[in-house]
């Protein structure tokens, strides 16, 4: 029986886990990776003796105040195959195999039989299909291709498009198919013959066309050829959806070249382009839906799928998981469970990209896997799970090395009757202090071990002394400044009123400790236009008062007393102040505005009030007024996706580096939220927001009618979130490895200690590991993540997270223990942080080949006895394609024309900062069918998920797509009548209103059900998502198109199917 503790909860039986991978990587020179790199020094983490973390001035009262790509991937889809695929073999076992066509029998018939092992008794089966004849060819095979006809080509002179959101679109997928072999073999799974790609063309009769694509596609090539009519691979033509070819030239018209009409990955849709999308009833009959025909070889169904790994995951391991057990692979971001902390960290703290680390690094470098860390030091714990808890050490303040500096954690080692440990990371004794001493049981371990929450769990906090405080004192209660533009812009938009209103709303939702009833949080009021307004809202007085600095270019604090105040002691003086601000500026005539000097000013009042905290900034244009931060319009789409997009998605000026930088030295965190109509350089901007640790929303187009709701909620819930405030992190490993790079959104002024004014529970940061030496395969490989910050209420506190992995000798137990969840988000990490040093080709071309050898190297080296023609996939990285290629076409690393400057600075800033929950959703959207949706009154459940396909979609039904930055209700054009009266309360598809952000409340079963799909969706995601209704035959579906990952895209881009194909064919390059 497990022995309790007052920090030991009671668990379940573990279960099995599964077969995973391990990986290996290049070592290369340290580089801190926060986007865009900063000027500042970086380097690895040592691991020896180190030190603890270480103008005119009006003054009157406020009523009496006037207002003054080359993409790499083209290259897949090229004729190059020589090798034609006809059967496939299917395993559910370790591994995912595609089977040369050498190794099936002549005339490309199906074998008689094959050895199958199923189940846990292994007991062989014969299947047998039997395949069609094949289609005649209709070339002569070997012979050049013709040119595809006229009709193929029209794309080239097609009206194009107006500049789209932020995904790329999709093209119709290729059809279904039912011509394969499947059997089952133990040990490896073969996946379905990749089509060929530049074999003869089969003649498929009477097939569809091909649809028209975007703007930017006017030379889109297909997969593989088409030569009359027919596609060289066997696989039909997509069909054209009529629709499309007389649509091109009206979104032209209604859209300017400047603007962007929706978002697929987080771009926006200007005001009422819901509605222009729309189809009048009678006009236009939506085309139908593409169906899946009968000649296709190769079935999608038959590939490794991420809905059947979800479920298969959820379905095993979504119980308790006990942390004991050392290098064991956390279930996936996906799957509903409950951590139980026995002495490493819960997952939501820290995932490793690997749990079996090879011993030396020429292991590791061969399999070209990272080891890398995600870390959310802040994470949300979910319902049933612990927080860490807080001990008090009193005023010795904790126990540590006195080599290496780390803190005391449960693989420390107590020797010599207890007076001495041994370091987890450096393998130094140190003396216990006296007052630490306790006697050690009959096993080694104290007797006080369960009562001490440093000895029994992976995660916790200390209470620190003046030895871990700035200046050796205390720190002053955080506070938060809301600094408001008032010019012209915020005011017509209703910005500004919309936030007044609501800001009481706000206030009460200020973060606060667990064991208080109210918060202890400060908050001061700014607004700016050309000028910078102060208000004194000190509980004293019976009206605001207003200070005016009109000298920006010599920002100074003008108010001590007054200006930070608590909300519930100055209530009447902040409700007269929101009353009174939309008015005071009402009749303002002010366009430009200024941005840097109210940041300082923002700054200044921190640093009067010697406390920490956040700056809330609500601005709406590009800052052209003559100031500090004065930036130009240099906005110029047509570079984004070529070599020199780096110019325009780097900072303009180093001012908002440098006043970013001093932000982080005082504690001052800067949050953006802006209301843009047109250019507005966030690449720039942002910078601010990426140095401190602080967030980015964007509202382009602002209605508060439609967007103000969306916008209240986003800023409620970043009050009330936790959060800490002054913080430095520091990573410490085991000897013989350290960290040496960092990704993500902060600031280092040396090589060890990551600086953030802010950590939240939003807050996540990719550390890669490298190695110093080898390592021993009997001890654990430890790293301990400590953070030292401030606490909402003012105490200084450390919070530790420990993790512990094997140590392995053999690639096979690397492979079978990676975290592909991880990797990814590694990857994309990397990928963004690239995109202001490399071209788009390079970086896609460094993932494609990336990936490519990382499954060669499992080929070669754990998978000898398969045959030469056949592509293997580990288990735990049979979706390692897919993710790959949603990968390379994801916004953020390929967003090209179609979307705007602001919208792919907003991505790259926001990937750059995404945990790995929201990296899995961001690039395999969740897709949800609601039309069969079965409402349950006992308990909530949602639907089940579909592929990212096009042809997984009915005209008969309604779906759900999300991907964290936006969300689309795709309504198909044959619903049922009484499904669209339950849900929107009319009759037809044709009279629902897509202007509408949200859905009605209406008093029946399905639309609360409806409504509760979408609202928990949301609450799972850092910010609220807009939600776009999008009919079938709507302008706005080829944008929702774009998250159907699956599909093909736009040119250059290519399909699930394609992909795979390409890679395979990389990897027997690599292994030929």
């Amino acid at each position: 029986m497990r022995p309790q503790g007052p920090f030991m909860p009671p668990y379940n039986q573990p279960f099995q886990p599964n077969s995973c991978n391990n990986y290996d990587i290049h070592s290369g020179p340290v580089m801190n990776k926060g986007f865009p790199q900063a000027p500042y020094g970086n380097s690895g983490v040592q691991n020896g003796p180190s030190n603890n973390f270480p103008g005119p001035l009006q003054n009157q009262n406020i009523s009496q105040v006037q207002s003054n790509v080359v993409s790499p991937t083209s290259q897949m889809i090229s004729n190059q195959m020589s090798q034609d695929f006809n059967a496939m073999h299917i395993s559910q076992n370790q591994n995912h195999v595609l089977t040369h066509p050498t190794q099936r029998h002549p005339n490309n018939m199906p074998p008689t039989q094959t050895p199958s092992m199923i189940g846990h008794q292994q007991q062989q089966q014969h299947h047998y299909w039997q395949q069609p004849p094949p289609p005649r060819v209709s070339q002569t095979p070997g012979a050049p291709f013709q040119n595809p006809p006229a009709s193929y080509s029209s794309n080239v002179n097609a009206p194009s498009y107006p500049p789209a959101y932020s995904t790329e679109p999709c093209s119709v997928p290729p059809p279904n198919n039912n011509a394969f072999i499947s059997t089952m073999q133990h040990g490896d799974r073969t996946l379905p013959p990749l089509p060929p790609m530049g074999q003869g063309n089969q003649a498929v009769p009477n097939k569809m066309q091909n649809p028209e694509v975007f703007q930017q596609q006017r030379q889109f090539r297909p997969p593989a050829p088409y030569t009359n009519g027919v596609s060289c691979d066997g696989v039909p033509p997509m069909p054209l959806h009529s629709q499309f070819s007389h649509q091109n030239s009206s979104m032209n018209a209604r859209y300017p070249p400047s603007q962007s009409p929706g978002p697929a990955q987080g771009g926006v849709v200007p005001p009422s382009s819901a509605s222009q999308y729309g189809q009048p009833p009678g006009n236009n009959v939506p085309a139908p839906l593409p169906q899946p025909t009968q000649n296709r070889r190769l079935d999608p169904d038959q590939m490794p799928s991420p809905i059947q790994v979800i479920e298969d995951d959820q379905n095993l391991r979504s119980c308790t998981f006990p942390t004991a057990q050392r290098g064991l692979v956390p279930p996936l971001v996906t799957t509903n469970f409950t951590v139980v902390d026995e002495g490493i960290c819960s997952p939501r703290f820290i995932r490793s990209t690997i749990y079996n680390v090879p011993t030396t690094a020429d292991l590791l470098k061969q399999t070209y896997v990272p080891f890398a860390l995600a870390i959310s030091p802040f994470a949300r714990i979910h319902e049933g799970e612990h927080p860490p808890p807080i001990v008090d050490p009193g005023e010795e303040g904790p126990v540590r090395c006195h080599r290496c500096r780390a803190y005391m954690s449960p693989f420390m080692q107590f020797i010599d009757a207890g007076r001495r440990f041994q370091c987890m990371l450096c393998k130094t004794t140190t003396e216990v202090p006296a007052h630490y001493f306790t006697h050690l049981d009959h096993v080694g371990q104290r007797v006080d071990k369960l009562e001490r929450a440093e000895l029994c769990l992976g995660s916790y906090e200390f209470i620190v002394n003046k030895d871990y405080c700035k200046e050796g004192k205390f720190p002053n209660c955080p506070a938060f400044i809301f600094l408001i533009d008032v010019s012209y812009n915020s005011i017509r938009n209703g910005m500004v009123k919309t936030l007044c209103d609501n800001m009481k709303s706000v206030l009460a939702r200020l973060p606060r400790e667990d064991d208080t009833v109210e918060s202890k949080m400060r908050v001061g009021f700014i607004t700016y236009g050309t000028a910078i307004h102060f208000y004194n809202i000190n509980s004293s007085l019976a009206q605001p008062q207003m200070l005016v600095v009109s000298d920006v270019n010599d920002m100074f604090m003008p108010l001590l007393d007054g200006f930070l105040v608590h909300p519930s002691e100055s209530a009447h003086v902040i409700d007269s102040l929101m009353e009174q601000i939309p008015m005071m500026f009402a009749d303002t005539k002010e366009t430009e505005t200024v941005l840097g000097p109210a940041i300082q000013a923002g700054l200044e009042a921190l640093r009067a009030a010697e406390c920490a905290g956040k700056l809330y900034v609500f601005h709406s244009t590009l800052p052209i007024a003559e100031a500090p931060g004065k930036l130009k319009n240099r906005d110029d789409r047509k570079l984004l996706a070529t070599d020199k997009e780096k110019t325009i998605l780097s900072p303009q000026i180093p001012f908002y580096n440098n006043i970013g930088q001093e932000c982080v030295k005082a504690g001052c965190a800067v949050d953006l939220f802006l209301f843009n109509n047109a250019y507005i350089d966030i690449a720039t901007l942002g910078q601010v927001c990426r140095l401190t640790g602080g967030q980015l929303y964007k509202y382009t187009y602002f209605q508060s009618d439609l967007d103000g709701e969306r916008f209240i909620e986003d800023l409620r819930r970043n009050v009330e979130k936790p959060i800490a405030f002054d913080a430095v992190l520091r990573v410490r490993t085991s000897t013989g490895i350290r960290p040496t790079e960092f990704i993500g959104s902060f600031f280092m002024s040396n090589t060890t200690d990551v600086e953030l004014a802010t950590v939240s529970c939003d807050t996540s940061l990719a550390i890669e590991i490298k190695y110093d030496d080898k390592l021993t395969e009997d001890d654990a490989v430890c790293i301990q993540c400590a953070i030292l910050y401030t606490s909402c209420s003012g105490q200084r506190r450390l919070r530790v997270h420990n993790l512990a992995l094997n140590a392995c000798t053999q690639m096979a137990e690397l492979f079978r223990n990676c975290e592909l969840d991880a990797i990814l988000n590694f990857f994309l990490k990397e990928g963004v942080h690239k995109v202001t040093e490399e071209t788009p080709k390079q970086i896609k071309e460094y993932l494609i080949s990336r990936s490519a050898q990382i499954l060669a190297c499992y080929r070669k080296n754990c998978a000898q006895a398969s045959s030469a023609g056949q592509l293997i996939l580990p288990e735990c990285m049979k979706l390692l394609p897919l993710y790959i290629n949603c990968l390379i076409k994801c916004d953020a690393l390929s967003g090209g024309q179609e979307i705007s400057t602001d919208d792919r600075s907003f991505i790259m800033l926001t990937a750059l900062n995404m945990d790995v929950s929201s990296s899995a959703v961001y690039l395999y959207p969740r897709l949800l069918p609601l039309h069969d949706f079965k409402p349950k009154t006992e308990y909530f459940e949602l639907p089940t998920a579909i592929r990212c396909s096009l042809e997984r979609l009915k005209e008969s039904g309604a779906y759900l797509i999300e991907n964290g930055l936006s969300m689309f209700l795709w309504i198909g054009m044959n619903v049922d009548p009484e499904w669209i009266q339950n849900v929107f309360g009319v009759p037809t598809v044709a009279r629902i209103d897509v202007d509408k952000p949200c859905l009605l409340e209406l008093s029946n079963l399905l639309s609360k059900s409806v409504r509760d799909i979408i609202s928990h969706i949301q609450s799972e995601r850092p910010r609220n998502m807009k939600m776009y209704i999008v009919r079938q035959g709507d302008k706005l579906e080829l944008v929702f198109r774009q998250l159907l990952v699956e599909d093909r895209t736009t040119e250059g881009s290519t399909s699930y199917v394609d992909f795979l194909c390409h890679l395979h064919k990389e990897i027997r390059t690599l292994l030929s």
